[in-house]
Formats: C-alpha cells, sequence, structure tokens
C-alpha cells in the first residue's frame, strides 16, 4: 500500500489545487456551501484521475525509468509495486473517479473524461512529439480551471484559461530544460529530449514568460472583473516576482524538474503566492467602483 500510494505521487496533488481557481476568482459573488463541497469533491476527484494516469504513464516507462538516476526509484521500475497491481487500481478507481464527477454535474464528469484521455494520449504518444508534449501538459492544467469553473456552474473565463495556459507552458519548458541539464554529457533516457536543446528551450522560456506577464496585466486592465474591481492591479507585482523568482530558482540554483516542489519548498515563493492570494481577495471584496 506504502508502494502504490508513492506511485500515485500525492506530492504532485498540489496541482489541482487549480480547481478552486473558479471560486477565488468568483469571491466577490454570492456562494452557497454546496459550491465549496463540489469544488472539493473536484479536487478529490482530480487527485484520483491524475493518480491513475501517473500509474498508466509509469507502466509505460517502466524501462526508460530504470535507467534514469531519479525515476529508477519510483515504485513499478524499481520492482515494489507489479504492474498488475497498478493496473487492477486504475481499472477499479478510473470508473469511481467518473462516476463521482458525473454525481458532482455533467459538465465535470466530461472535463474529466476529456482531462484523462489526453493524458492517456500524452503518456502513450504526445510525450514524444516536439512542442506538442509541453503543449498538452499546458492543456492539462486548463483543463482543471475549467474543471473547477463547471463544478460550481460558473462559465471559465477567457482570461482564466489564457493566463494558466501561458504559465504552465511556461513551467512545462522549463521542466524540459531541467531534465535537459541534468543528463548533461549522458544519453538522452527520453527519446523527445534529444529533439530539445538548452539555447532553444531559453528563447522558448523568455517567450512564454513575457507572454504570461502580459496576458496577467491585460486581463487585471480589460476583463470584466478588472473593470468592476480595477484594484487586481495591485496583483501584478506579485506575478512578476513569482515568475522571476522561478528564473531565478531554474538558472541559479538547478531547480525546474520537479515545479512543485519549488512551490512548496521555496519560502519566498510561498510567500508570494500568499500575498497575491490576499491581495486578490482585498481586491475583489473591497477594490470594486
Amino acid at each position: 500500500m506504502g508502494a502504490l500510494l508513492l506511485a500515485l505521487r500525492p506530492r504532485q496533488w498540489s496541482k489541482n489545487a487549480l480547481l478552486f481557481a473558479g471560486l477565488l476568482f468568483t469571491a466577490d459573488q454570492p456562494h452557497r456551501f454546496g459550491d465549496f463541497v463540489r469544488a472539493a469533491s473536484g479536487f478529490l476527484i482530480f487527485c484520483l484521475l491524475s493518480g491513475c494516469a501517473y500509474l498508466l504513464n509509469d507502466l509505460q516507462d517502466i524501462h526508460a525509468d530504470r535507467l534514469h538516476p531519479k525515476k529508477r526509484h519510483r515504485p513499478i521500475a524499481a520492482g515494489r509495486l507489479s504492474p498488475t497491481a497498478a493496473r487492477l487500481f486504475v481499472a477499479i478507481c478510473l470508473p469511481i473517479a467518473i462516476g463521482g464527477a458525473w454525481l458532482v454535474s455533467n459538465g465535470l464528469a466530461a472535463v474529466a473524461v476529456v482531462y484523462f484521455a489526453i493524458t492517456v494520449a500524452y503518456s502513450y504518444r504526445l510525450k514524444n512529439v516536439v512542442v506538442l508534449d509541453v503543449m498538452v501538459v499546458a492543456a492539462g492544467f486548463v483543463l482543471r480551471a475549467v474543471a473547477g469553473a463547471v463544478a460550481i456552474d460558473v462559465e471559465p473565463s477567457v482570461w482564466l484559461l489564457l493566463c494558466t495556459g501561458l504559465l504552465m507552458l511556461f513551467v512545462a519548458l522549463g521542466k524540459r530544460r531541467a531534465e535537459l541539464v541534468a543528463l548533461g554529457e549522458a544519453p538522452p533516457t527520453r527519446p523527445i529530449l534529444a529533439e530539445y536543446s538548452v539555447p532553444l528551450l531559453d528563447q522558448m522560456i523568455t517567450i512564454a514568460a513575457a507572454a504570461c506577464v502580459m496576458a496577467y496585466t491585460l486581463y487585471t486592465f480589460f476583463s470584466d472583473t478588472g473593470k468592476r474591481r480595477p484594484y487586481l492591479m495591485a496583483t501584478i507585482p506579485f506575478v512578476i516576482y513569482g515568475l522571476f523568482r522561478y528564473l531565478y530558482l531554474m538558472y541559479r540554483r538547478g531547480q525546474g524538474e520537479t515545479p512543485e516542489s519549488i512551490v512548496v519548498e521555496d519560502p519566498p515563493m510561498r510567500l508570494s503566492l500568499l500575498l497575491w492570494t490576499i491581495t486578490v481577495l482585498i481586491a475583489l471584496f473591497y477594490g470594486g467602483h
């Protein structure tokens, strides 16, 4: 059971916190207690879905993971969790997750199915298609944001989807760069890494970071929410600091291969995220015309 829990990668479940974005950015609107329950249910459902996806990915990559200095310690690659047990868990828990999503709302069930479909497509094919691989990773996060909105019956904002997509594209490119740097002169353990180079990824990261800052800035000025709550522009410095801090950790500290660890373990990043959240809430509740 310990090996199974480790294979589900609970440390990466923090990514599913995006399901609460719909609640956060509609905090100035009335919400019933049931909305919080549905958002929390969506979070748990996507934790289960992403866990199933990680198991399938590890089953597909079992031989490559055994050649990787860090991934060889994953339970399936290390032999601590049998492939049969992993497949059995997916076969049992996947219908439970989809059924639970359907009980919350038809929309959440539809998004959950699409999310799991693209993660499976990524594991078995798309992760080996250059550029498309990082775009699919970013799309998975966009779908998380959509899921959080439909779970509480809120129309997903195009600004939320745009900013989420660009931010996660930036993170995915940073992860690819960190993986490539970690290899050094060793041959790539994943075929897709041979299609990239550090200078190419540096250019892509610069573009994605600039686009992310511009998109968020325009959101605070020109979105319907931004026009009603002009003090949202006060959150821009925290976004810029967070991106620059991430770049610093990636380029100067050699981090970026595990993005979830940066957010959870780096104190300045945690503080910036906390201050950004507090400032968003203040702007939404007290920053109106």
